[in-house]
């Protein structure tokens, strides 16, 4: 058995530091805070998704349908392997369209200190004749923890309360309490999606790692079983900090959309889940397989509608 424990933080306090998550190497130092060595050695963190507490209703693929208050609050039952990616996506796509999606999908910036921060809330005004005059979206982080032992998981709740992510926390900044945390049994979910389809594509969740500053680090090329070759591929700069140290990664940035051109889609999509590459302990490697129609499929069924509609 394969576990994961997911975790919903909510912020309580504006938080200083990358804009577009929390990452992993800072999730396992906040964690290092409050475990034991012989247990903190063991985990490993994702990235730390940002997801506004909003109406949604959930996509085709889940294995849930219709409209939730509060969607991003919580941590919604995990039954098949699209589930996992519901509040992964930096797009937010679960939010309601009959929202106003461009405001609610990014954080409002407030300059604390002269330093940008990213705020814990995003309050909106109402029309007048409205019966409440705002709106407020509390905002949360997603974060799903996987370990190399067996009797590591799930961790206690009191550990996971209170937590502190990125700048000034001395004086505050980035304090998170406890929302939401579930485990999820790996083996146990539905992959049928993925076994009934014919051509697939990777979705880069967060970064992936070519060469790096770190210590002992492995500097690898992209995955054979990408299609693109990394000349084609966009990449960012990220750092780590580590005792003080800052250490550079040049990485294929997230949100790239690969082809895959393995044999084995649903083999590779069980141990991408934990991530892969170097520094993936610390958030990086997330990849996400997704089905899609052959080419020739797609023309298909577009020529049989242009001749229904003409």
């Amino acid at each position: 058995m394969t576990r994961i424990q997911q975790v919903q933080w909510e912020l309580e306090m504006d938080y200083i530091g990358h804009p577009y998550y929390v990452s992993g190497n800072a999730i396992m130092h906040a964690l290092g805070q409050q475990l034991p060595h012989d247990v903190h050695r063991h985990l490993n963190a994702s990235h730390g998704v940002f997801v506004p507490g909003q109406f949604g209703t959930f996509p085709e693929e889940h294995s849930q349908s219709g409209i939730r208050p509060y969607l991003g609050s919580g941590l919604p039952d995990v039954e098949s392997y699209d589930d996992l990616f519901l509040m992964r996506q930096a797009s937010h796509s679960w939010l309601l369209d009959s929202r106003p999606r461009d405001a609610l999908n990014t954080h409002d910036i407030r300059v604390q200190s002269g330093h940008p921060a990213l705020s814990h809330e995003t309050i909106m005004g109402k029309p007048d004749d409205a019966r409440k005059q705002q709106q407020t979206t509390k905002w949360y982080i997603n974060v799903y923890l996987h370990a190399d032992h067996d009797d590591v998981l799930p961790l206690n709740e009191s550990d996971l309360d209170g937590l502190q992510f990125g700048g000034k926390r001395n004086y505050g900044y980035g304090i998170t309490g406890l929302k939401d945390t579930q485990v999820v049994d790996l083996e146990a979910l539905d992959y049928s999606r993925l076994e009934d389809g014919e051509a697939f594509i990777l979705e880069l969740v967060t970064p992936f790692v070519l060469e790096s500053e770190y210590p002992n680090a492995h500097d690898q090329d992209v995955p054979w079983w990408w299609k693109e070759d990394r000349r084609d591929l966009r990449e960012r700069e990220e750092k780590v900090l580590e005792q003080r140290e800052v250490y550079k990664l040049q990485t294929v940035d997230h949100g790239q959309v690969v082809l895959y051109e393995g044999d084995r889609p649903v083999e590779t999509t069980k141990s991408v889940i934990l991530r892969v590459g170097s520094h993936s302990k610390y958030g990086f490697g997330e990849l996400r397989v997704k089905p899609v129609e052959p080419r020739s499929n797609q023309c298909q069924k577009s020529e049989e509608k242009t001749k229904v509609t003409g």
